[in-house]
């Protein structure tokens, strides 16, 4: 049987058994976007599975230019780009594949799967690929090449969203730490980015429990952020140890073989990292995934418990309505029926009131 592969942090799939020791034997319970495993209870297999079968987004090499004369590889400046695409990979996959799918690498060729996939390939035709987001990041006054924060990630996918037929979500980004019920109305299945900063120079530990909180709601797609120069995808924790998927490890870019399968085994990492909460960069955003409108009500109630209630010092609050005193809120329009180059024009200029750039805290914590 093949062993590991190691490659930076982490290490892909070659046909290793699912009972590896990918954790230590921990009394405490680990929770993995809204599900608990116990591994002295015997889960260990379980948890390696639900682990690997999340889509694992890195650093490529060659790929075509970007804008047609720009970089072909993104190590060294796209981190934050790849977790941003691994949070919204969750949310396509819990779109059309539901929370538990599990990836199975002897029979991987589902096309709802292979559709995930192929908007994620390194090229500019590919929706939410490096390309995409690193062209339309120009809108954010981010050029091709800079490093992104949470909240610029989060906004550049919202543009892009607009353009997914497939998926047709609704993705909000919260602004002022505050989720406005009113502004999530003509309900579609709802991706959800809240942009926070829990403190200065350093994690506020007032925020530590509500923040794994976080990680127990079953709408959980994670947290992006990571410690300064170095964005990671967060996707769990156990005690005060928060578990990730690295995206600096380099890899050749993947394209689609003579039918158009795509060789799905560098997408997918067999051994999480993790690092402790309090070396946690205090620059985050939180994802959710609500299929229904009762699915956010759910997620409502549960944030009002877990994080809301009983605190003086609440990560972030939810209002019914919109405070007179913020700008109308409107909604991105999608200048042309193709996204191609021939539009690539209007698409980069994409725009609505982005009354989020207020309160962008993105210049103060740049991810190498």
């Amino acid at each position: 049987m093949a062993g590991p592969v190691m490659d930076a942090a982490c290490v892909t799939y070659e046909g290793v058994s699912h009972e590896i020791e990918t954790f230590p034997r921990t009394e405490e319970d680990v929770w993995i976007l809204g599900k608990r495993y116990n591994i002295l209870q015997g889960d260990m297999g379980y948890l390696n599975t639900d682990v690997r079968s999340r889509i694992w987004l890195t650093y490529r090499k060659n790929f075509p230019k970007i804008g047609g004369t720009g970089p072909t590889t993104d190590s060294g400046w796209g981190c934050m780009l790849r977790c941003g695409q691994m949070m919204l990979a969750q949310a396509l996959v819990c779109r059309h594949l539901g929370r538990d799918w599990q990836w199975d690498p002897e029979n991987n060729t589902t096309p709802e799967y292979m559709q995930i996939l192929e908007a994620f390939l390194d090229k500019k035709d590919s929706l939410y690929s490096i390309h995409q987001i690193a062209q339309m990041g120009v809108s954010e006054g981010k050029a091709v090449g800079s490093w992104f924060g949470p909240n610029t990630v989060a906004q550049v996918l919202k543009k892009l969203s607009a353009f997914d037929d497939w998926s047709s979500l609704c993705l909000h980004v919260a602004m002022d730490n505050t989720v406005i019920i009113e502004d999530i109305s003509n309900w579609r299945p709802l991706v959800l980015f809240i942009p926070l900063r829990l403190g200065l120079t350093e994690m506020n530990v007032v925020y530590n429990e509500p923040l794994k909180a976080c990680f127990t709601f079953k709408q959980s797609l994670g947290i992006i952020g990571g410690r300064p120069n170095h964005a990671t995808y967060f996707i769990g924790y156990f005690g005060n140890n928060l578990v990730y998927l690295d995206p600096h490890t380099t890899q050749q870019t993947v394209n689609p073989d003579e039918l158009s399968r795509i060789p799905d085994g560098s997408f997918h990492c067999v051994y999480p990292c993790r690092m402790n909460i309090a070396d946690v960069d205090p620059s985050v955003a939180l994802g959710f995934f609500c299929k229904s409108e009762e699915d956010f009500d759910d997620l409502c109630q549960q944030i009002q418990k877990k994080i809301i209630d009983g605190k003086s010092r609440p990560m972030f609050e939810i209002a019914k309505d919109r405070p007179q005193h913020w700008p109308v809120l409107e909604i991105p329009t999608r200048p042309c029926d193709e996204l191609n180059s021939s539009c690539q024009s209007d698409f980069t200029e994409l725009t609505y009131e982005d009354e989020d750039r207020a309160y962008d805290t993105d210049g103060e914590y740049e991810i190498l």
